[in-house]
């Protein structure tokens, strides 16, 4: 069976909304979890929803689709939709997974969505079999940095950035906290505090308020704590 996908739908044109909306009905395996007419919401649907695809316009006032994309790469697949084919190259160079010219057939709808199911099932197997690294975006050039599970003691929520702590670096990288916990293996990393994602392998001691790392003090949120000592009761012998 194959997994439901997540999409959020974003269009200045509530028609081209409810286009979309209606091929996501008729697509098993596809579910919309929100749409909005205004571009200024994106980036907290985005955050709330953490959806697999996001269907966006390029045109609408405010931020324009490739505007968002730049702020949003990273943390979904994005599929840009537009009227006007003179924005194709812009949108592949800004690593979108697909684009889709009004009017959008049904037929081409589905492609564009079985080519993030691609994606996400690459990315899957890479993890099932074992990947012992992963690439995140260092700055504004495409500059990507190759990061060893092995090597990261936490991760950081530092405003719109997450930084990563390695023994004798840190690596910073315009991403959100929950977009790694989603993607970075559950056998290694587990959310302890809104702001900080660590390693199990890594945790040195821990009391039922902090977390040591690195010989850091971190702090154990109430929310996470029940889980987190779960974790812990089935390494302890």
């Amino acid at each position: 069976m194959k997994k439901v996908l997540t999409c959020l739908i974003v269009d200045d044109e509530p028609p081209a909304i409810r286009i979309l909306e209606k091929y996501a009905t008729q697509l098993p395996g596809l579910n919309c979890v929100g749409t909005t007419t205004k571009a200024i919401e994106v980036l907290q649907l985005v955050e709330k929803h953490q959806p697999d695809i996001l269907f966006m316009d390029i045109q609408m006032p405010g931020l324009t689709g490739l505007q968002l994309s730049k702020l949003l790469q990273g943390q979904t697949r994005i599929v840009l939709t537009t009227a006007y084919g003179q924005f194709a190259m812009e949108s592949y160079e800004l690593e979108v997974t697909d684009y889709l010219l009004k009017p959008i057939s049904f037929d081409r709808f589905i492609k564009a969505v079985e080519k993030v199911r691609k994606q996400l099932s690459s990315q899957e197997q890479r993890q099932s079999v074992g990947e012992e690294f992963f690439f995140v975006k260092t700055d504004g050039k495409n500059r990507f940095k190759k990061i060893r599970i092995s090597d990261v003691y936490y991760l950081e929520s530092v405003k719109n950035y997450v930084v990563f702590q390695l023994k004798n670096e840190q690596v910073v990288t315009y991403n959100t906290l929950k977009y790694f916990e989603k993607n970075l293996s559950t056998d290694h990393f587990i959310r302890i505090h809104k702001s900080y994602l660590v390693s199990l392998h890594k945790v040195e001691k821990t009391d039922t308020n902090s977390v040591w790392v690195l010989d850091k003090e971190l702090p154990l949120g109430n929310t996470y704590k029940d889980e987190f000592f779960k974790r812990i009761d089935l390494k302890s012998i």
